[in-house]
């Protein structure tokens, strides 16, 4: 009989649990989050942790330390989105969420659990790594797709994660020119290129990728093309076999489309010809999450309800945030958030939009120097929207480094309190 943690929302956890008991399994602990277990694992002696595939109770901290101890992780999907996320972290054993007891039996019971090498983030020897694909999309009329593309993936890697940033715009491909960096061999049409002939190694990629430095969180770059002619070289095979190798490198790959969602070019006579559109239609359909962003004034938000409902033809369970971005009283009037988010759910039944205020002065300056927010104007109300949207739906805050952060505090505050106060030598003045 095994020893088994809980890591479930009430409800799921009050229908397994008679039945756990029932097979003579022992239940140790019963907890609601990722951050709970993660304090509890020291202390349990545990064989199994049955585990949400969610993101507020599972993550990639949980399956390392459930690892390191020979414990195995057996996750419950409710949803498809889950199941992807679950993948994403590597995880294998992953069954829906109404299953019943009977059917996480076989899975405590069946297999072999393999421990983790040092090093490596898969679940078993024969599992690739699979990273985090988030496709940033939006409509025609430049409403800031690049310029948060960059920011997305420079704050996913100052969490602590690696991140590839690939440019996949058939159009006008402009993260080079955003990073001050030379477009002269276009980085992921030679990833393309190389993917088509099975070419494409980890070398390889580090060859032909730029990578941008910071102390806040480098991350790898593959430029787009310089030249629109060249969109042929994107095409649909290419760019899946193309981001499935980065899915294995990397954490988190971040893909900079174009705006077009049209397929005309499918009602052609060659129905073997290159599609322009191939590379944004495939980056979205293969994506784990979509980000679309809209311009938030009333020719960008018309433009992007417009395009809105292409989008949802294209992707169809895959999890959506809706960005707005450049949020100003003076292009939608007073309360500009409450207008913009007004207008999206009356036109487009579009809840929760995440707003991004308008701020030129700092990005203006981010282009100057070639740099991020993050690097350029830390401090920008841009880009702690960004920041805000990345740590709480992209990626979860690391627990360990909260903790380090209070006992920093803790220890340091003290000595500032205790230093003495500074004397000014009394003087003489004038006629004493």
């Amino acid at each position: 009989m095994a020893a088994i943690a809980l890591v479930l929302d009430r409800s799921t956890e009050d229908r397994l649990v008679p039945d756990i008991l029932e097979h003579g399994h022992t239940i140790l602990a019963q907890l609601r989050s990722a951050s709970e277990l993660l304090l509890a694992l020291p202390g349990l002696r545990v064989d199994v942790v049955v585990v949400g595939a969610k993101r507020e109770t599972l993550n990639r901290e949980v399956i390392a330390a459930c690892d390191a101890r020979g414990i195995r992780v057996i996750a419950l999907a409710p949803a498809d989105r889950d199941r992807r996320y679950a993948a994403t972290l590597g995880l294998l054993e992953v069954l829906d969420g109404a299953v019943g007891w009977p059917e996480i039996e076989a899975l405590v019971h069946g297999g072999v659990v393999v421990p983790l090498r040092i090093g490596d983030r898969s679940r078993a020897v024969d599992a690739p790594r699979s990273g985090m694909v988030v496709a940033v999309w939006g409509p025609t009329g430049a409403p800031g797709r690049t310029t948060l593309a960059i920011n997305i993936a420079a704050e996913i890697a100052a969490s602590g994660h690696t991140v590839v940033l690939a440019d996949a715009d058939t159009y006008s491909g402009s993260v080079a020119a955003s990073l001050g960096m030379l477009d002269e061999a276009p980085g992921f049409a030679a990833a393309c290129r190389l993917a088509g002939s099975d070419s494409l190694t980890q070398a390889e990629f580090e060859r032909i990728a730029q990578r941008y430095n910071s102390p806040q969180g480098a991350f790898w770059v593959l430029t787009g093309i310089g030249r629109p002619s060249r969109w042929p070289e994107l095409s649909a095979e290419r760019v899946t076999r193309t981001i499935d190798a980065l899915r294995q490198w990397a954490d988190y790959v971040v893909v900079d489309t174009g705006f077009s969602l049209e397929s005309d070019e499918e009602l052609s006579s060659d129905l073997f010809a290159p599609r322009r559109n191939a590379a944004t239609v495939t980056s979205l359909s293969v994506a784990d999450h979509v980000v679309a962003v809209g311009l938030a004034d009333p020719v960008g938000m018309a433009r992007f309800l417009r395009a809105w409902t292409d989008l949802t033809d294209v992707i169809t369970d895959t999890p959506v945030s809706v960005l707005m971005n450049r949020v100003r009283a003076g292009a939608v009037g007073l309360d500009p958030a409450g207008q913009v988010i007004g207008a999206l759910r009356r036109f487009g039944a579009i809840e929760s939009p995440v707003l991004i205020p308008q701020d030129h002065v700092a990005l203006d300056s981010a282009v100057l120097a070639g740099r991020t927010l993050r690097d350029a104007v830390p401090k920008s109300p841009a880009r702690a929207s960004i920041r805000r949207f990345v740590t709480s739906t992209l990626v979860v805050a690391p627990v360990e480094s909260s903790a380090r952060r209070r006992v920093t505090r803790r220890l340091f505050r003290p000595w500032r309190v205790m230093l003495p106060p500074t004397r000014v030598p009394k003087t003489s003045g004038v006629g004493d």
